[in-house]
């Protein structure tokens, strides 16, 4: 049994925070990046590996969306590239659509 006031027992402690800590941020950095290549995954013809490709050559999934066909198809390939852009451009929501009567008018 140790002293509450024990220089030992402090080094304990701290040796024991720094031992969480470190896991903690481990398991949080892990977690992100098995969430990130999963959402890529989950598209039709990218693969786990090419999705932890795309990430290490960009970065993060933000990048991923902001980079050109080209550079994509760079990295996977043109076909790949051409699925990922389809799945990742964002919807136009019918409203917002010009349709073609107005076009007309």
């Amino acid at each position: 049994m140790l002293d509450k006031f024990s220089p030992v027992l402090h080094l304990v402690q701290m040796v024991r925070d720094e031992a969480h800590r470190f896991a903690v941020t481990f398991h949080r950095t892990r977690r992100n990046a098995d969430r990130l290549r999963g959402e890529l995954a989950r598209i039709p013809g990218i693969g786990e590996k090419t999705a932890s490709k795309l990430l290490r050559t960009f970065g993060s999934l933000d990048r991923v969306r902001e980079v050109s066909e080209e550079e994509l198809a760079a990295v996977i390939g043109k076909a790949a590239a051409r699925k990922l852009r389809m799945a990742l451009q964002p919807e136009v929501p019918a409203a917002d659509a010009a349709s073609p009567l107005t076009i007309l008018e």
